[in-house]
């Protein structure tokens, strides 16, 4: 039985029991071939670019004996799917932007066509997955923060539903946040910090924006010393961010509400 790390455990956690799941940018095959292990999937499609990790896949999944139910393909991106023949997709490991390109170039393509479930862990750029997710009408159902070897991971499960543009009001709906901001303000903050994070704080939540505001207080650094109109306005604009930012933790403690 394959042990996974606790990022990937995450991801299998909240993949739906029952579904045919497809690992986008599988590299070594371990998470779909846990899945099949525990019987949590029927089948599974592991799809990878790259020759080396494709090579790896397939053999993972013949000393596993898990051949005939864990079709390793090699593509870029959705493209190694058919429409209708998976349920479930995760994608994990790469930025928010790349990401996105992969999911809206699959879209396009019809390669979520009957797909139900998205799993998703991008390694930064988390804001740019979740614009594209509430654009293309998924509900966030759930999102978690967790941290491993010294590295902070955020992994978002986004589902098809009929109710999903209600749903997406009231979730990105920031009036539970006691701070004298436009709602547009606090919706773009949870858009950028995420939602249920943001309704649920953990400790590895505050780590994250406190090393991000720490990032963002270097750059502001350097910007000073330069005398260009540009680097003076970009420091401003970083200036207010840092400050909403600094709000959001601030407040965070006492706003732990519930939401389903």
């Amino acid at each position: 039985m394959i042990k996974l790390s606790k990022r990937l455990q995450m991801i299998a956690d909240y993949v739906t029991t029952g579904h045919r799941i497809a690992d986008i940018g599988s590299d070594h095959a371990m998470l779909p071939v846990y899945l099949l292990q525990i019987e949590k999937c029927p089948t599974a499609i592991a799809g990878e670019l790259n020759t080396g990790p494709y090579e790896a896949a397939r053999k993972q999944a013949a000393d596993a004996g898990l051949s005939s139910r864990l079709t390793v393909r090699q593509g870029d991106g959705l493209s190694v799917l058919q429409p209708g023949e998976t349920d479930t997709v995760t994608i994990a490991g790469m930025g928010g932007s790349l990401m996105k390109e992969i999911l809206e170039s699959g879209r396009s393509a019809g390669k979520l066509e009957g797909v139900k479930e998205l799993v998703l862990q991008p390694n930064v750029g988390e804001e740019t997955v979740r614009e594209w997710l509430l654009d293309q009408g998924w509900y966030l159902k759930a999102e978690s923060i967790l941290e491993e070897d010294g590295k902070i991971y955020e992994v978002l499960n986004a589902v098809k539903a009929t109710d999903a543009a209600e749903r997406n009001v009231e979730l990105y709906d920031g009036r539970f946040l006691p701070l004298n901001l436009p709602p547009e303000t606090k919706t773009g903050l949870l858009k950028q910090m995420g939602p249920h994070l943001l309704r649920n704080p953990q400790p590895a939540l505050h780590k994250k924006w406190r090393h991000e505001l720490h990032k963002l207080e270097r750059i502001c650094g350097q910007l000073a010393g330069s005398d260009l109109p540009e680097s003076a306005r970009k420091r401003e604009q970083f200036i207010a961010e840092m400050i909403r930012i600094e709000e959001v933790l601030q407040c965070l403690p006492m706003v732990k509400p519930s939401f389903s």
